[in-house]
């Protein structure tokens, strides 16, 4: 099983190319528990609890639209939690997108539970913020560093300082999403540069990065950027297009 991290990207008619390999992994760990059909938990943090019910039910909808799943959906209003109850009798686990700093929060409290269950096999996929928290050490947001802008304000994530902070731990790279839309590559660029974290990945929209036991594999329309930090300074380079 493999954990699959999307730099975002949503359209009402996608036909759901970088969703179809998790549920398939889902659906094959639910037929090694005896269920036809596999049951995935969508978390979601939302502004308010109408925007909570309308992303449940695009959610819900896209999901059945890649292929017969059971979407059990979980929305939360930003500043509540998420309780253990959400990871029970699960085949897969998909966190959403939206303030990435408050989906860390969310999850605060079954962090351990979710390292367990992917460590045993739980295919995880990561939406934007869903994808940035997955790392060892999350790039949570942020548009300057010291005085000096990285990226657009609009893409700060309501932080003014570039802020890392410890993640679910599921990869040992941070990772930026919209990369190409929203021109975070310079801020992953940035953060590397000043030794706040050791290099990583920014992924383009309607783009995912499949991390398996010995591989990685880029599916979708976009580009996996790459940042690594050399002797010579940052390093930059494609995984995929």
């Amino acid at each position: 099983m493999s954990i699959h991290l999307v730099g975002g990207g949503w359209r009402d008619d996608y036909d759901g190319e970088v969703y179809r390999e998790f549920v398939a992994e889902a659906a094959t760990r639910a037929l090694a528990s005896g269920r036809p059909v596999p049951r995935i938990a969508v978390l979601l943090v939302r502004e308010d609890a109408e925007t909570a019910a309308d992303r449940a039910a695009q959610y819900r909808e896209l999901l059945r639209r890649v292929a017969p799943c059971d979407p059990v959906v979980t929305a939360v209003v930003e500043g509540e939690l998420f309780t253990s109850e959400v990871l029970t009798g699960i085949d897969g686990l998909l966190v959403g997108g939206g303030l990435t700093p408050a989906y860390l929060d969310a999850v605060a409290p079954v962090v351990e539970e979710i390292r367990m269950l992917v460590g045993d096999g739980l295919p995880y996929l990561g939406f934007s913020a869903g994808a940035a928290i997955a790392a060892d050490t999350a790039l949570i947001g942020g548009w300057k560093i010291g005085d000096v802008p990285v990226c657009a304000e609009s893409a700060g994530e309501d932080l003014d300082d570039v802020t890392v902070a410890e993640g679910l731990g599921l990869v040992d790279l941070a990772i930026d999403v919209h990369a190409a839309q929203w021109g975070t590559l310079s801020r992953l660029v940035a953060a590397t540069e000043a030794g706040l974290v050791d290099g990583g990945i920014a992924i383009d929209e309607f783009t995912v990065l499949i991390v398996g036991d010995d591989s990685l594999r880029v599916v979708g329309t976009g580009s996996i950027w790459q940042v690594d930090r050399t002797d010579d300074g940052v390093l930059v380079s494609t995984l995929g297009a």
